[in-house]
């Protein structure tokens, strides 16, 4: 094939790929840059009156960063993310080994798999709801503990910081751990047989299997789950929204980061809500790099180990 030819076939390509930067553009790339541009200026709705745009710098920022509020929020948002996120993994990697083992022959697993993702097809908006229902003053949660004698009397689930935030964390873990379930399984299913039959040949245990097989060859895949499940939680939004019907109550204790900005875009202060995101996109920037990082000295230290020996 000549250079002209290729040169006409490499061109389908860079066809092809038009649609996404259009897209990324216009949907993504002019957003950012407007947001960014708003946060230098002051303006918001006083009553019937429009203040601004009016240039102000980095006001916006030094107000943020002045009060409480968001070192607050972002507080919240991490302990219910962390409350989520643990118990997820560990269900994930058990039901990722037990699914992928193939000694266990375990049937219907196309139907226990269906189903263990199912959560993950449901609105949030519905789950919340549900929850709400369910563990409301004179919900069946509470009608059922006190036909148990488990309690005397009921119990306010949305009146206690701790209950809240376990509520938001019970149902992101549910909604999400099919999917991070999924990806774990495929990981350990690509994971050569030939290992694990070595390691049982040398007399190496389950445990050490796990542990010393499929766990390091997983890494990549975890911190592909820990990188993007921080990533959602620090965006956590209709969960506790719903539930707490936009209030982040009792005391804003389950106020997360997309709600405190959502109050500003619900009372147009577009300023304030610029700053605010270009901060929330600083600090996801700043985790994620963190964690990737933490997660390749980690790995690198142990091939360099492993290099010594």
């Amino acid at each position: 094939m000549n250079r002209s030819k290729v040169a006409r076939y490499n061109r389908w390509g860079y066809i092809f790929l038009i649609p996404f930067f259009v897209v990324f553009v216009i949907f993504q790339l002019i957003p950012l840059a407007s947001t960014i541009y708003n946060s230098f200026f002051e303006n918001y709705r006083s009553g019937l009156s429009q203040i601004g745009p009016n240039f102000i710098g980095l006001q916006n920022y030094k107000t943020l960063l002045s009060n409480g509020d968001l070192l607050q929020y972002t507080k919240n948002t991490m302990i219910m993310w962390i409350l989520g996120f643990v118990p997820q993994i560990i269900v994930s990697l058990l039901l990722g080994a037990w699914f992928s083992d193939p000694s266990l022959r375990l049937k219907c697993q196309r139907f226990f798999k269906t189903v263990i993702y199912l959560p993950n097809l449901i609105m949030a908006s519905a789950f919340s709801m549900l929850f709400f229902t369910l563990f409301s003053d004179s919900g069946p949660i509470n009608s059922i503990l006190l036909q148990t004698g488990i309690l005397s009397t009921r119990y306010a689930f949305m009146s206690h910081i701790w209950s809240v935030r376990g509520l938001v964390a019970m149902m992101n873990f549910i909604m999400w751990f099919g999917n991070t379930t999924i990806l774990l399984m495929a990981g350990m299913m690509g994971i050569d047989p030939s290992l694990y039959e070595a390691a049982q040949v040398d007399g190496a245990s389950a445990t050490k299997i796990f542990f010393r097989i499929t766990l390091p060859l997983l890494r990549p895949i975890l911190i592909y789950v820990l990188i993007t499940s921080l990533i959602g939680g620090l965006q956590m939004f209709d969960v506790p929204q719903i539930l707490t019907n936009g209030s982040g109550d009792p005391m804003r204790s389950s106020m997360t980061l997309i709600m405190y900005l959502n109050k500003h875009l619900y009372s147009k202060n577009f300023g304030m809500a610029g700053a605010l995101s270009v901060i929330l996109f600083i600090i996801t920037a700043f985790l994620s790099i963190l964690v990737f990082r933490a997660t390749g000295e980690r790995e690198s230290g142990r091939r360099h180990r492993d290099r010594v020996r």
